[in-house]
């Protein structure tokens, strides 16, 4: 299986300027649905103009909002304070999403969102690394600033825990348990009352990487974590073997809790269906939306609080700065509209799921 994209997030930056093999039986249209719906201000270009008009285009179909955002390390590093950086570059939009009444899920990535086996590229490029005391002290004031300046209703302290424990050096794993307990101690601390959380990827957890096979879980995750509050989800498995939607299987999501004697909270903080075929994926239009459908009923199964993706829009990479061989291209065709706001089959099934009423 490829490793998993977490879409460039310096575009939040811009915007300050302004799921058993069972088929599974779908909720009737009525049916009030536990989970909010939502997406982040990713745009299909990198323009200012053109997250506003991302923001603008996806507010008539979510109850909820997110960011992704990476540890800004290299202004952190050089005596930038974590305060100032959080209010120049997400206070308004998070004033925004909370002016439109949007609770809002803030996800902090603290290794490579594009190859989880490395540590963020800002950090290499320094010749530093999370596993510094001083590092980890930046991050705990990143935190706590993130957390007492755009409040938060959901924080994530760390992505994808069980992918990087799979694939990177274990000293990285290590580092990313200490500096999200830092966080969250520095979170107690102050008080705050959001939710923390970690991420998780789905198919690492179903076995799908290479040379596993079989489901493995996240027990491991939730011994090493045990201070969160609720479970973000990662999912792509389009990318992971999965020929059909239909083939994901009804407890792909709901699996994640039945192991804990204590069940978390847990929402889908990234994922998606091509809508168009990629190296190793065959797909369509109509095979993303059969997985929105698919995907709902998962999340139905699974009594999940929030399900939201990180592109609304398709991608046009010529206008993404891209390293050589970057995975990027993969993840270009998530969106439920393409690059120019046109619908795709996937927005109406997304929308059925949005017109029903949802659980107080």
């Amino acid at each position: 299986m490829k490793r998993l994209l977490l879409v460039p997030t310096s575009i939040a930056l811009l915007a300050g300027a302004i799921v058993t093999c069972s088929s599974g039986a779908g909720p009737d249209s009525g049916a009030a649905r536990t989970y909010r719906l939502g997406f982040s201000a990713t745009p299909p270009r990198l323009t200012i103009q053109s997250v506003l008009q991302t923001i603008e285009a996806w507010r008539p179909h979510s109850d909820i909002a997110q960011i992704t955002q990476g540890v800004p390390w290299r202004a952190l590093l050089a005596d930038t304070s974590a305060a100032e950086l959080v209010r120049r570059d997400l206070k308004e939009l998070a004033a925004l999403y909370h002016g439109r009444g949007l609770p809002l899920i803030i996800q902090i990535d603290v290794t490579d969102g594009l190859a989880r086996d490395k540590e963020a590229p800002e950090l290499v490029t320094l010749g530093r690394s999370i596993a510094e005391p001083a590092v980890q002290q930046r991050y705990r004031e990143y935190v706590a600033a993130v957390d007492s300046i755009l409040h938060p209703e959901y924080l994530g302290l760390a992505m994808e825990t069980n992918l990087v424990r799979a694939i990177a050096p274990p000293s990285v794993y290590a580092a990313v348990r200490t500096i999200a307990a830092g966080g969250e101690n520095t979170l107690i601390a102050q008080g705050s009352v959001a939710k923390r959380f970690i991420s998780v990827q789905v198919e690492t957890a179903w076995g799908r990487l290479p040379d596993v096979g079989h489901y493995v879980g996240i027990d491991t995750d939730r011994a090493d974590f045990p201070l969160i509050r609720a479970l973000g989800l990662s999912s792509y498995p389009f990318l992971a073997g999965f020929a059909n939607p239909s083939d994901v299987p009804v407890d792909y999501y709901a699996r994640m809790n039945e192991s804990s004697a204590t069940k978390l909270p847990m929402l889908i903080v990234e994922g998606g269906w091509s809508s168009g075929s990629v190296t190793g994926a065959t797909s369509s239009p109509e095979k993303q939306a059969l997985w929105i459908k698919r995907q709902m009923e998962l999340a139905d199964r699974a009594a999940l609080v929030a399900v939201t993706q990180i592109s609304f829009t398709d991608l046009d990479v010529s206008t993404y700065p891209m390293t050589p061989g970057s995975i990027l291209p993969l993840f270009a065709q998530l969106g439920l509209v393409d690059v120019d706001f046109h619908a795709k089959p996937a927005l109406a099934e997304w929308d059925r799921a949005f017109a029903r009423p949802l659980q107080p």
